[in-house]
């Protein structure tokens, strides 16, 4: 048995029944949208970071896998790092108007913010 069982338990605390048996509630990722219902973000952040430019793109609805499947190819054809999760994609440095050429290339509907 895992021991961080307990942490996924959802208002349980304890039961006195001994044939108790805790169902974990299972989390469903949204299907995604296609490219061109999406409404891309595409900012510029530093605070948390260190003072480290980033690139982030938010605004991504759908399956985790596609959203790595989208941060790899920006990263990729932007030629520098970064991370996806939270339905945010991080690239490195400030690659703003790149990522935005990239997207709208894409058939995504994406525009600057901030």
């Amino acid at each position: 048995m895992n021991k961080d069982n307990w942490k996924k338990r959802e208002g349980v605390v304890f039961s006195t029944d001994p044939d108790f048996n805790y169902q974990h509630a299972r989390l469903e990722e949204q299907a995604t949208l296609p490219s061109a219902q999406q409404q891309l973000r595409v900012s510029l952040d530093r605070s948390g970071r260190a003072g480290k430019t980033v690139t982030l793109v938010t605004g991504f609805v759908g399956a985790s896998a596609d959203l790595e499947a989208l941060s790899k190819m920006l990263k990729t054809r932007c030629g520098t790092g970064g991370s996806a999760k939270d339905g945010e994609i991080l690239i490195q440095g400030d690659v703003r108007d790149k990522v935005l050429s990239i997207l709208t290339s894409a058939g995504y509907k994406a525009k600057k913010s901030g």
